[in-house]
């Protein structure tokens, strides 16, 4: 079933005693249904949820490490024409502050990341109406030739969609095009809540649901892993968040592709649609979505914190509900910001909220490899070292 009218019903037993029997299932080991997420999301108190993120974060990761990963985010344009009301940081094609950053200025943002020993730039554009994918070909292959320990992690599913419609052919023969030039790996932007009624609300033009699973489904076909996201606290009812855990979980038993989820609250303020929100949500809706999100999605190895979003203190609580990884250093952050969240951190920071928590950490690349020159835990496997050693598909050939 594609909407979430089917968890809309409640379970016949409700209160304790059907939280604990789910929760038994939960720590036997056993994957919860849809229904039963539900319940949990409505009906458990907040230590409990915590206690079983808990639990299963250290049945996936019992060395006590938290990663993180050096990066920056790039923003190459602010020119927009999805026109999303919840986003305060795209511009429309003409406005005043509309940009397209040249290209000395985006080789120089990464060359300040590689100095510092950066593995990851994160880069999205939004949907210009005018930069197709050889511009992105050409980029990508001139930043990969300088700086080829920085993996290319761009372009979200709906940029692809965008491009793909750009360029008048299928997406999979961009993302074909685009991973020869450097691409590396997809992040999960664009998702918000991926349910119709609530995309028709939020984000009427942006790409559909099934359409943002199947680019997804391709990219991974491709031989190239991505992330899955989840925006909540807007218009989605519980159900709905539950329902997109279910279209995520479902879509990495199929292809295994994705590495990583991570789940942040709206940001309402000064966005373009500010009065049609709520206010934002609290902290402690932010710990419950994400100890559901470690709970249900078992199939996900790594859950990331969003300190950007929820500052340090409420991140490093996390690390005991659920989350395994911190996320990155952002060297720079452009969007949520625009919003006025603003939460960057430094490396030595980051690390200290770590050991604070009670966890080792250590840096890591994109396919969660570590690159960490210190020891690890004995057992603990290094990982995958690059694209290829990353992929869990070998990618069809292109006819």
């Amino acid at each position: 079933m594609s909407s979430a009218s089917h968890l809309t019903a409640r379970p016949a037993t409700r209160g304790p005693l059907a939280v604990a029997g789910i929760a038994a299932k939960v720590e036997s080991g056993a994957r919860i249904t849809p229904a039963e997420a539900l319940a949990l999301h409505e009906q458990a108190d907040l230590l409990t949820l915590g206690r079983l993120a808990d639990l299963v974060r250290a049945r996936q990761h019992p060395h006590g490490i938290v990663s993180y990963i050096v990066d920056r985010n790039v923003n190459p344009t602010n020119v927009c024409i999805t026109d999303c009301g919840f986003c305060a940081f795209y511009r429309r094609p003409g406005h005043a502050e509309a940009y397209v950053l040249p290209r000395e200025v985006l080789i120089q943002k990464v060359r300040e990341l590689a100095e510092l020993g950066g593995r990851q730039v994160l880069m999205q554009g939004g949907h210009h109406p005018y930069l197709k994918t050889d511009w992105w070909c050409e980029l990508f292959s001139d930043l990969h030739a300088r700086f080829p320990l920085v993996n290319l992690h761009a372009l979200s599913a709906p940029e692809l969609d965008h491009l793909a419609k750009l360029d008048k052919r299928p997406v999979e023969h961009v993302i074909a095009d685009l991973k020869a030039a450097g691409l590396g790996s997809v992040p999960g932007a664009g998702a918000e809540v991926l349910v119709e009624r609530v995309r028709k609300l939020i984000a009427p033009k942006k790409t559909s649901t099934e359409r943002w699973l199947d680019v997804h489904r391709k990219v991974h076909e491709a031989g190239l892993r991505s992330t899955a996201t989840l925006m909540y606290g807007h218009v989605e009812t519980p159900a709905e968040r539950v329902e997109h855990l279910r279209v995520l979980r479902d879509l990495q038993d199929e292809t295994g592709g994705f590495t990583a989820f991570a789940c942040w609250n709206m940001q309402p303020a000064g966005v373009p649609e500010e009065a049609k929100y709520p206010e934002k949500t609290t902290p402690a809706v932010y710990l419950r979505v994400n100890a559901l999100a470690r709970i249900f999605l078992d199939n996900f190895a790594n859950l990331q914190t969003s300190y950007v979003t929820q500052g340090m203190k409420m991140a490093q609580v996390s690390l005991r509900a659920g989350c395994n990884d911190f996320g990155s250093t952002m060297l720079e952050e452009n969007v949520v910001s625009a919003a006025g969240c603003f939460h960057l951190a430094s490396i030595e920071t980051i690390e200290r909220t770590i050991a604070q928590a009670g966890f080792l950490p250590r840096r890591r690349n994109t396919w969660y490899g570590f690159v960490d020159e210190r020891a690890l835990p004995p057992g603990c496997s290094r990982g995958p070292e690059t694209r290829a050693e990353g992929a869990v598909h070998r990618p069809a050939p292109r006819t």
